[in-house]
């Protein structure tokens, strides 16, 4: 996971690295207040989100080891790999869709699965997760995916000054390749 990771093609999006394209996209999508708030962030209405965040936002992408822009005809959110143990052969995995007119379609968990292929393909045993309780579009996409339901860290994130609670899980190497003998199917 040390060199910037192949593009990897799939049925509806290709995983590939970040382009200068991606910041005037970037910036049109926008922040929503759904998909904030889904990440833990606080949504604020009164700040619009300005082109310098669309460059940091890409940058942020670029320079992660192990990471690649979702691109299904255009930047549409990112998919990365984190936190990477190489003496465990594991590593966190995060994603995020940005654009609203592409969640619930499929989109994310084709992402996932091309990425945990090229991850698993590549030598790491174990992925693992962590996500909002109350993300249940999410959760569902995960266990989709193959993820198991690992625990529950209690109100472990501060939220407008609520407390909420994260869900723990993990997918191995060997459960991906049994759940998914084909990793890049959509069904």
């Amino acid at each position: 996971m040390a060199s910037a990771p192949p593009d990897l093609q799939g049925v509806r999006i290709r995983l590939r690295q970040p382009i200068s394209d991606d910041i005037e996209t970037r910036w049109s999508i926008g922040q929503h207040k759904d998909i904030v708030e889904g990440y833990g962030g606080t949504f604020d209405p009164d700040a619009p989100f300005s082109r310098s965040g669309a460059e940091q936002a890409i940058r942020f992408i670029r320079d992660q080891p192990c990471a690649w822009v979702i691109d299904a005809g255009r930047f549409i959110g990112h998919v990365r790999f984190h936190g990477h143990v190489p003496q465990d052969r594991r590593a966190n995995l995060a994603i995020g869709i940005d654009d609203p007119a592409f969640l619930g379609r499929g989109y994310g968990t084709e992402a996932i699965r091309l990425a945990l292929g090229h991850v698993f393909g590549s030598g790491l045993h174990r992925v693992s997760l962590r996500v909002l309780a109350t993300n249940t579009r999410a959760i569902a996409c995960y266990r989709k995916c193959g993820f198991i339901d690992e625990g529950r860290e209690r109100e472990a994130a501060l939220i407008d000054g609520r407390w909420y609670d994260d869900v723990v899980m993990g997918l191995l190497a060997r459960e991906f390749y049994a759940g998914h003998d084909n990793p890049n199917r959509l069904s």
